[in-house]
């Protein structure tokens, strides 16, 4: 999402794809990608992106004939990314770029980048080889992290599919710092999101399709082949939805801040019971450039210790409940207000909504696009906080003193590395539990095969869990951020002209 989102879908260092002929079928353009196995510099890539992530938040319409609707084949890596093609100039140059929804700018190669080793490992855009380019000149700069990439916007016709879109604004990177860059499989970003945050202003391909009439209706949708051997990765529908994607009917929630496609989000289940974080409603984004699913660290800790997934011990959150931990538990049997129970035993000063790290006043970036706040706090009051929630879900459940305070204990240590993946045992996946989340009052499961991503076969097979820990402070968050490994397993519909999002289950 925004410009964090490029760094996240680096899993690169898989061989090279053939392109298959495109071909036209019921009015829609449809083009093939192979599909080759991964390699361990996948995952490298992987743990480079995910350590950028975290420094970085701080009706139905169906498709007529002709040009009403275009689709584009993505490409998969591991379950874990997706690629697909297009043109820029005329005749087309071609890279391969994310389609993602998280950010709004379109930024290829340029062939003036001279001094990034990146670029010479990519396809370049060369402007004196298009009949259509203009020269627009002004720089641009967007931050992921470690680094950033750099350039000037240019504008030229950009094809997707057998759509051609006129006098696009784009960026010619011409910095591409570090091995992120160098090592991944892309050569580019498409954003889908909205113009709220795109880097200078550039209007966003999605918008210049639907103003120049190039689709009938302001939707697109995708759908991703979760089976990585099959030849296709997916698709991508520009002007309406494909029933094949799909089984029954969409759920539809509005857009309640346009910049990211995000909406509320209700509860978070496991094995069909509340984790108890989200039951007030939480914020989530649906983010075809995050590889996971990633979700609040109190959570997604009660999800690692349900299956088995190797944690990183935090002594933060040991020392909170062998210090705080009878204390605690008192305060929510004396019917404390859980938000102000860390600021009681010391851990958190409370600003009157939340618990926040004494002595760390709030942070305000009001730069256009990014985060209207963030609270930072420390680990202490983060761990605190964590076991007022597992705490309260575990007296729901008419649990002991001592089984509650042994219970958090067990999901200390299973607490996610911030920066590294969790493993878990493949051949536990039949008695892993199904993972909810509840969209527009329905439920939206996950089984095991869904979220755990399998990195090659037989004896050598390892198993990598699908979620990963960020979190994002109010009044921003919390906040999910539903990634490919949903967006897997159900059909997603971004409605443009009605300011929704919708899901249904894929086919």
């Amino acid at each position: 999402m925004g410009t964090r989102s490029v760094a996240l879908v680096l899993l690169a260092a898989v061989l090279l794809q053939t392109l298959l002929p495109a071909s036209a079928a019921e009015g829609l353009v449809r083009i093939a990608l192979k599909k080759r196995s991964i390699d361990q510099n996948s995952r490298v890539a992987e743990r480079l992106s995910a350590e950028e992530r975290q420094r970085l938040l701080g009706g139905t319409n169906s498709l007529g004939s002709g040009d009403e609707g275009d689709i584009i084949a993505l490409k998969n890596y591991m379950n874990a990314q997706y690629f697909g093609e297009i043109g820029v100039g005329t005749p087309a140059q071609k890279f391969t770029v994310i389609f993602d929804t998280g950010s709004s700018n379109l930024w290829v190669p340029s062939a003036k980048c001279y001094f990034s080793i990146a670029c010479y490992f990519h396809s370049r855009y060369k402007s004196g080889q298009s009949s259509t380019y203009k020269k627009n000149g002004k720089s641009a700069e967007i931050h992921y992290g470690t680094g950033s990439i750099a350039g000037f916007f240019s504008e030229d016709s950009v094809t997707l599919g057998d759509l051609a879109v006129k006098d696009q604004e784009f960026i010619e990177a011409t910095k591409e710092p570090g091995l992120t860059f160098m090592v991944a499989k892309f050569d580019g970003i498409l954003g889908l999101g909205f113009q709220e945050i795109s880097v200078g202003n550039a209007v966003p391909v999605w918008y210049n399709m639907v103003k120049q009439g190039l689709i009938s209706d302001p939707v697109f949708s995708f759908w991703f082949n979760r089976h990585a051997s099959e030849g296709e990765g997916g698709e991508i529908v520009f002007g309406g939805v494909d029933p094949s994607h799909y089984k029954g009917n969409h759920t539809y929630v509005p857009v309640t801040q346009k910049g990211y496609w995000q909406f509320n989000m209700g509860d978070v289940l496991v094995d069909g019971k509340s984790t108890g974080f989200c039951a007030g409603g939480c914020a989530a984004i649906a983010d075809s450039g995050t590889s996971l699913l990633t979700g609040p660290t109190a959570i997604i800790t009660e999800i690692n210790e349900k299956i088995g997934a190797a944690g990183v011990v935090s002594q933060e959150c040991k020392t909170v409940v062998s210090q705080y931990g009878q204390q605690i538990l008192d305060l929510l049997l004396a019917e404390t207000q859980p938000a102000k129970i860390c600021s009681q035993v010391g851990l958190c000063t409370f600003d009157g909504t939340h618990g926040v790290s004494a002595g760390i006043r709030s942070v305000v970036d009001d730069e256009a696009g990014k985060s209207n706040g963030g609270l930072q706090s420390d680990p202490m009051c983060n761990a605190c906080e964590m076991a007022v929630v597992w705490m309260q879900n575990q007296l729901a459940q008419n649990k002991t003193k001592d089984l509650i305070l042994n219970y958090i204990n067990q999901l200390c240590e299973r607490l996610p590395s911030p920066m590294g993946e969790s493993s878990v045992d493949c051949a536990s996946l039949k008695s892993m539990p199904d993972i909810a989340f509840t969209i527009g009052g329905k439920e939206f499961s996950l089984k095991p095969e869904q979220y755990i991503l399998k990195v090659g076969e037989g004896p050598a097979a390892q198993c990598i869990s699908g979620f990963t820990a960020m979190d994002i402070p109010p009044p921003r968050g919390p906040l999910w951020i539903l990634g490919d490994v949903f967006m897997g397993a159900y059909h997603t519909v971004f409605d443009y002209g009605n300011l929704r999002v919708g899901f249904a289950q894929s086919a």
